[in-house]
């Protein structure tokens, strides 16, 4: 008889939330076990696809995660320069 057993994304790359809801960190975490994974060439093709897809996917999200704190960083920046002047 079969048993049945559950999945997490840590065992099964490619199966976690949806990027978006991802903090940097967990996504990072993600995409390094995607890559361990599509590079030991023991996931059939059609995985390897589907896994590089959320690969992709993920690295959207760090991507704009990065950007945004970019962006804060720039905006604190120009708010401490803009104190500095006027005091």
């Amino acid at each position: 008889m079969a048993r049945a057993t559950t999945k997490s994304a840590e065992s099964d790359p490619g199966q976690g939330a949806d990027p978006a809801t991802l903090t940097y960190e967990a996504a990072i975490a993600e995409l390094e076990a995607l890559v361990a994974s599509i590079e030991s060439g023991n996931v059939p093709l059609e995985e390897s696809v589907r896994q590089y897809r959320r690969g992709a996917a993920l690295v959207r999200r760090c991507r704009d995660v990065l950007e945004a704190a970019r962006t804060e960083v720039e905006r604190i920046t120009a708010v401490d320069l803009a104190k500095r002047s006027d005091g």
